[in-house]
Order: structure tokens, then C-alpha cells, then sequence
């Protein structure tokens, strides 16, 4: 396909030593991490929708003076781009944690440091007392909201099928408001990412890709945006939001 075709679904691109180039038409917006009253990591509420043309280039070095779009900043220094994220299948890299009704599949290498899986209890510990059903929610709703993927939760009851929200492919520009920093480029909906060498990656419903340009797994997001205190001028501008409207579902179990 070339460079000027529009494709049936999108995908993503990664650049050597530069952005991430973006085949769509998709959407793009904020996504803001927001905390109950108890102060714990709880809802995705969508912020300001991103334009965007059939084709363009998202920053990944975290230099642009025009995030969350590359401006060819990457090109006034020397940005390591370089890849070393695992192409094993997720089921390959994931551990197991087994409980009465659940499991919990975490691949801990794609953790980007969300924080919602222990914002009610840890989900490592949930999971293990899935026989209440109010358990059985929350260890669903902690692990449905990890961006990244990292976690699934898996149900038993129904021959072990993956628990997984319902999300149409679409890009989120993380912000971290609870932190106070900004994080990576959320993929949602099974969008697929091809290496700078033409090689795809894993297609998963859930995945960060590293905007910070820090993470020690690139192409995606390792939480390093945490360590580095990234943040970008949209961080500023979003108020403290409250957690009304999640822009995840949570299936139910």
C-alpha cells in the first residue's frame, strides 16, 4: 500500500529514529485519567477531540513544540528511537494469577503506570477472592481499565473468555491529572503497530505507545513519563476532572 492510500482500517507506523506515522482516518482525543472521592485512579473521561487528516505524524522523541504532533524536532538532536519491545505473542509474555472464578493475565513489561489496578484493592490480590461477586466486578473494572493492556482478566464461568471492553479504534492522548503529568498515546480498538523494519507487532485491543520518548520499551510506554515528570501544554489546561462519564465500559461478569 502506498503512502497516499487510504487503508479500510487504520494502523500505525513507526519511524526510524522519528514519530509514529499514523494511516487513518481516526480519531484522536484526550483522555484524562479521573479519581473518585476516595482519591483513587477510577474513570476515563474524554477530553478535547485532536484534528486530524486521513495520514499524519505523532510526536514520539516528547521534544515537539507542537505536541502531540511531531514537528520534526527529533531531526536538531540525536533521539534514540530505537526499538526493543518483546514481538512475542501477549499469552507468551504473561503470567498467570489464578482465583475461584477469575484468572488475571499480566504482562508486566507493558505496565504504563495508569494506576487503576489497585485503586480498590490491589487486582492481584482480588482476583484470588473472585468468589464474591462484588469482587469479581471490581477485579474486572480495575483490569478493563489498564490502557496499556497489560492486565486481562479472564472468566472462568465462561470457559475462561477474556474480559475485555468494547472500544472502537480511536488514539488517546493520555493525561495524567492525578499525577500531575502527561502520559503515552493510548491505542484503542486493535490498532495495529508495525515496526520501523516493516514488522508488525502483536495486535491487542489495549496499548500505549511511549510519547516521552524515555521508555526503556519502545515503541511503548514503560510509565518512564512518570520518572521524568513529562507534560505537555494541554496538561495546564485541563481542570481536576470529576469521574462521571467513563469513556470505558466495564462488561459485566
Amino acid at each position: 500500500m502506498s503512502e497516499d492510500t487510504q487503508p479500510t482500517t487504520p494502523y500505525v507506523v513507526v519511524k526510524e529514529n522519528g514519530p509514529y506515522r499514523v494511516h487513518g482516518p481516526i480519531d484522536v482525543a484526550y483522555q484524562l485519567i479521573a479519581a473518585d472521592d476516595e482519591g483513587a485512579n477510577w474513570t476515563w473521561v474524554q477530553g478535547e477531540t485532536v484534528k486530524t487528516t486521513a495520514s499524519f505524524e505523532l510526536c514520539r522523541c516528547g521534544h515537539s513544540s507542537n505536541k502531540p504532533f511531531c514537528d520534526g524536532t527529533h531531526l536538531t538532536f540525536e533521539f534514540d528511537g530505537t526499538e526493543t519491545a518483546s514481538r512475542d505473542s501477549y499469552e507468551s509474555q504473561a503470567e498467570v494469577f489464578d482465583g475461584p472464578s477469575m484468572q488475571l493475565a499480566d504482562a508486566e513489561s507493558l505496565c504504563a503506570f495508569a494506576r487503576f489496578c489497585d485503586g480498590h484493592g490491589s487486582v492481584w490480590q482480588l482476583v484470588s477472592e473472585t468468589s464474591d461477586h462484588e469482587t469479581r466486578e471490581m477485579t474486572a473494572h480495575e483490569a478493563t481499565h489498564c490502557p496499556a493492556g497489560r492486565l486481562v482478566a479472564h472468566d472462568k464461568e465462561s470457559l475462561g473468555a477474556a474480559i475485555e471492553p468494547d472500544l472502537a479504534p480511536a488514539i488517546g492522548v493520555i493525561e495524567d491529572r492525578p499525577l500531575g503529568v502527561s502520559g503515552g498515546l493510548w491505542l484503542r480498538g486493535g490498532i495495529e503497530v508495525r515496526s520501523a523494519d516493516g514488522t508488525p507487532y502483536p495486535v491487542r485491543n489495549r496499548q500505549v505507545l511511549c510519547r516521552c520518548g524515555a521508555s526503556g520499551n519502545k515503541p511503548f510506554c514503560d510509565g518512564s513519563h512518570a520518572r521524568i515528570k513529562f507534560a505537555d501544554p494541554m496538561l495546564a489546561q485541563v481542570s481536576d476532572v470529576v469521574a462521571t462519564v467513563d469513556s470505558v465500559t466495564t462488561p459485566e461478569v
